[in-house]
């Protein structure tokens, strides 16, 4: 991928949600709900203090991540659908 996140943001690439219900039945594409599920693709090198220092973040690119429902901004990037989002929308690692 040529793309490299600025200061804080992250690239995510959701993970595909469940295809049935516990019950068995088969969810369609229209009524699945969007997953809140991904893996980091990419990081950006941190932010900045007020002394000027670099605060690295906390995810690095391979971390399965949980993020709100409504988090990031979607771009297509080389033919694959990603999420860019601040690593503050990040809820957590899963792992």
């Amino acid at each position: 991928m040529k793309f490299r996140p600025l200061h804080d943001r992250v690239v995510v690439r959701r993970l595909d949600g469940e295809e049935k219900t516990k019950g068995g039945i088969i969810i369609p594409d229209t009524a699945k709900e969007k997953p809140q599920e991904g893996e980091v693709v990419s990081v950006g090198p941190g932010n900045r203090d007020e002394d000027g220092k670099l605060i690295k973040l906390d995810v690095k690119a391979g971390d399965r991540v949980l993020f709100g429902k409504w988090s990031g901004t979607e771009v297509k990037i080389d033919g694959q659908d990603l999420l860019i989002m601040k690593e503050s929308d990040i809820m957590g690692v899963i792992g």
